[in-house]
């Protein structure tokens, strides 16, 4: 896990490298029974991309640019699960100080970012069931 703070003009494929040396948690290490897979949508189809990915000891899993989604998706075994970060932006938007930029400094917004994570976190870890 880890987060980054950038304007708005900058674009996602800009940030592979950066928000991986940010991370909190480490990834296991890959082995070959077990390679860590890193899925990306269409915004990330670059060749730099590709290689900062694998360089990084992922196997990246990036949509095609002109690539349509198909019935296909459904039935490989290990499908994009792009949903992940839909739903855990949905769960940041639930902070109000997050939803609405009250921070002029970007490093206290960030700190709320960081903090909002942890509490996500701990309340993932910590749930009934």
């Amino acid at each position: 896990m880890g987060i980054e703070l950038v304007g708005a003009n900058v674009h996602d494929s800009r940030l592979v490298g950066s928000t991986f040396a940010v991370m909190i948690i480490e990834h296991p290490d890959a082995t070959p029974e077990q390679p860590q897979n890193l899925c990306l949508d269409k915004g990330y189809d670059y060749v730099r991309v590709n290689r900062e990915v694998k360089n990084l000891g992922y196997q990246p899993h990036i949509r095609r640019i002109g690539e349509e989604k198909s019935g296909a998706d459904q039935e490989l075994e290990h499908p994009a699960r792009r949903w992940v970060v839909e739903r855990t932006f949905a769960w940041l938007k639930g902070f109000r100080a997050l939803r609405t930029r009250y921070f002029v400094k970007g490093a206290n917004d960030l700190a709320m970012a960081r903090l909002a994570c942890a509490l996500i976190v701990s309340r993932r870890c910590h749930a009934p069931g």
